[in-house]
């Protein structure tokens, strides 16, 4: 709409990754240079994250488009796959047909092409986009998958990239093995404000700006603070800012062209937005730590209401047997037996579901310091011997 306005050749503020537009901040420089070291030095796990709209994806395509006929590469955009569907995606990418097998045939089918390929001076790299979504079942076969070495060097090379949720996954102690096998791993970091400026011109330059001026240098420090130095948001920003200007009639986005565009947007400062949505998160997981312990509640209020509906069903038991077939009353001693034996039983329960409740307890012991304190416990114990002591003294009257 804007390009002949502001005579460029390409839209320069796309949201799609281009890998021709990409800016090489000095993170995402040092990104680049740990999957090039990965590949070309034949090493293993590399581990790459950043915010949403860091310019991760494009980082990628950059990279495959420096590969050579040489390197095969599985990539893999799409991660919301169980491990079936992981290997058979993969297998797809390598350019097999894996549909109808199952999945140790799956396994064997990917194992024979890696070694196969190998032993013809193939390099195998298998790129994950968005990895933060695979399940740890599916990080696990990926694990399982980058075992496979010579004594000098791995077969498959392995790049995870996502988002900084990724990094909270591969610290669980579950993945403790596949962590071990990481060798490089970064955090591509937003732009700062120096940067986002280089970032604006660089883009414009690619799209035939020139040396040319279109964003006037004092709209910088607000695009930063709107966009917060992140490459996806920055394009948005300026995208609709030179939209702004060309339906104005004006040749140079100046701050009020800048803050036209962002309430058009309604955009909140960067940091304000990210407050809100940690706020929000908080909320969400205090919400579901109190589902938790309304669950914990109800499940404790179901149990004291079977013993009591048990305590009843019990009663009627002992009622009728205090009354022969015939409906005569039983002999005073002979009543008098059943009663003790009834207490012991009543006491012996007791104990029973202490001790239940004191095995659910241990069992939740990462909790113990959170919802029972040591005078609860103690409480526990003291019922625990008193019930004993009682059912002691009951078998001395029953003797």
């Amino acid at each position: 709409m804007y390009l002949d306005f502001f005579a460029l050749k390409e839209h320069p503020f796309q949201i799609t990754p281009d890998s021709d537009f990409l800016y090489m901040s000095e993170a995402h420089a040092r990104a680049k240079a740990y999957m090039d070291y990965a590949i070309r030095n034949k090493d293993g796990f590399v581990v790459i994250t950043g915010e949403v709209g860091s310019g991760k994806t494009t980082l990628i395509r950059k990279l495959l488009s420096e590969f050579d006929d040489n390197v095969l590469v599985a990539k893999i955009f799409q991660t919301q796959l169980d491990e079936t569907e992981f290997l058979q995606a993969v297998l797809v990418e390598f350019g097999l047909n894996p549909f109808n097998a199952k999945k140790v045939e799956l396994m064997d089918m990917l194992s024979t092409f890696l070694i196969e390929s190998f032993l013809q001076s193939k390099q195998l790299v298998l790129i994950v986009d968005e990895a933060q979504n695979l399940s740890p079942r599916v990080l696990e076969e990926i694990r399982m998958l980058s075992g496979l070495e010579t004594q000098k060097q791995k077969i498959l090379h392995v790049i995870l990239v996502g988002q900084p949720e990724l990094n909270n996954t591969l610290d669980s102690p579950e993945l403790e093995q596949l962590l071990q096998r990481v060798r490089l791993r970064f955090h591509i970091s937003a732009l700062s404000e120096p940067e986002t400026r280089n970032y604006i011109a660089h883009r414009l330059r690619k799209a035939g700006s020139g040396d040319r001026e279109i964003f006037s240098e004092d709209t910088i420090p607000l695009i930063y603070q709107y966009s917060g130095g992140i490459p996806r948001l920055i394009n948005t920003l300026c995208d609709t800012a030179l939209m702004c200007a060309f339906a104005d009639d004006l040749r140079v986005v100046a701050v009020n062209t800048v803050t036209a565009a962002i309430e058009e947007l309604q955009w909140l400062p960067y940091s304000e937005r990210v407050r809100r949505s940690d706020s929000k998160n908080s909320a969400i997981n205090g919400q579901g730590a109190l589902i938790a312990e309304d669950g914990e509640s109800e499940r404790i209020h179901q149990t004291r209401r079977s013993e009591r509906i048990h305590q009843t069903r019990r009663s009627e038991r002992i009622h009728q047997t205090r009354r022969s077939e015939f409906g005569v009353e039983k002999p005073p001693q002979f009543e008098a037996a059943i009663t003790i034996m009834s207490g012991m039983a009543q006491r012996m329960e007791n104990i029973e579901v202490l001790l239940q409740h004191t095995v659910a307890l241990l069992e939740r012991k990462n909790r113990i310091s959170i919802r029972f304190g040591r005078n609860q416990l103690s409480h526990l114990v003291k019922q625990f011997t008193l019930e004993m002591e009682k059912a002691k003294s009951g078998q001395v009257l029953n003797n």
